[in-house]
């Protein structure tokens, strides 16, 4: 007797948030600048428009369905998430979500929202990364293991990596560093362990971080990732230059499943560049100036197909 196998699909989608601040200041964390009082006059009615920003930024990454992993960078804190999930656009979409809570001075984190109905989390862990000497203390790295709805096994790491600020050679080994800390935890999975590596990284695909990363044997699915509308050819523009540093990476096992890899360039999520010409982000600021824009990142999107 002939047995047929089904096609299911499971999307992962990354997104730096560009700062998702509450409006309340945690006296722990230095988020004075995310107050109503603030020079960026960070109100309410500006913190809920953001919200509902982001819920209609994930929801036009595919055009069928929900996204069923969503890997989210620079959140502040659990309320953001409960209001993203359960009071945004996104409130009937179901998304359960698990995040770090860092000892990094701004208070932002990384998270992964889920379905229920296609990923089922069996633990998780916030991977501590000890700073250098001079290192800022930086984000935790978010593990989630889990099972999909055709009962694979997936091991998905939410990573944001320290910014260049300073230079990209003197700060080079404070992301080394967190790429070091990641394949420690790695190399405790089973050698066939189906794995997804993805956040920002502040690096390009070329970068040193992400160069160790390949001599780890992880694969960067979406180092030629381009705009499925045409226009992006990264998930971040720096003046006039398309840049991706953000990045989904897979192990061995995952390669051959994945079917589509791309960034979500839909127009509503840019705007004319008038200093360099074409299109860039639409952000929420452009430095201090309110824009009532998105992000400064593009979604970067993979698609796998698993069968059932």
């Amino acid at each position: 007797m002939l047995t047929l196998l089904l096609a299911a699909w499971l999307t992962l989608v990354e997104l730096n948030c560009e700062n998702l601040f509450d409006c309340r200041h945690d006296s722990l964390k230095q988020d004075t600048e995310w107050l109503p009082a603030s020079v960026r006059s960070w109100t309410p009615a500006r913190y809920w428009r953001k919200q509902n920003s982001l819920a209609q930024e994930l929801l036009s990454c595919v055009d069928e369905g929900l996204p069923d992993l969503v890997a989210l960078v620079e959140v502040e804190n659990d309320s953001c998430l409960f209001d993203l999930t359960r009071r945004s656009l996104l409130r009937r979409a179901g998304y359960q979500y698990l995040m770090t809570q860092s000892p990094d001075l701004r208070g932002i984190d990384v998270a992964l929202l889920y379905q229920p109905a296609t990923f089922r989390p069996l633990c998780y862990d916030c991977l501590e990364v000890e700073p250098l000497a001079g290192m800022r203390p930086t984000r935790d790295i978010l593990y989630v293991q889990g099972v999909t709805a055709q009962r694979d096994t997936l091991h998905v790491f939410v990573v944001h990596a320290p910014s260049r600020m300073g230079g990209e050679r003197a700060t080079r080994p404070y992301r080394l560093v967190v790429m070091q800390r990641l394949c420690q935890a790695i190399l405790q999975l089973p050698a066939d362990a189906r794995i997804f590596v993805c956040g920002d990284f502040n690096d390009p695909s070329d970068g040193s971080s992400l160069k160790f990363l390949a001599s780890q044997g992880l694969h960067n699915v979406t180092a030629s990732a381009k705009g499925r509308s045409g226009i992006a050819e990264g998930t971040y523009r720096h003046q006039g230059q398309w840049q991706s540093i953000d990045h989904i990476l897979v192990s061995t096992p995952l390669m051959s499943l994945v079917r589509e890899a791309y960034i979500n360039d839909i127009p509503f999520l840019l705007e004319e560049d008038t200093d360099y010409g074409g299109y860039k982000p639409f952000r929420t600021y452009h430095g201090m100036r309110y824009q009532r824009g998105f992000s400064d990142h593009l979604p970067l999107v993979v698609r796998l197909e698993l069968s059932r």
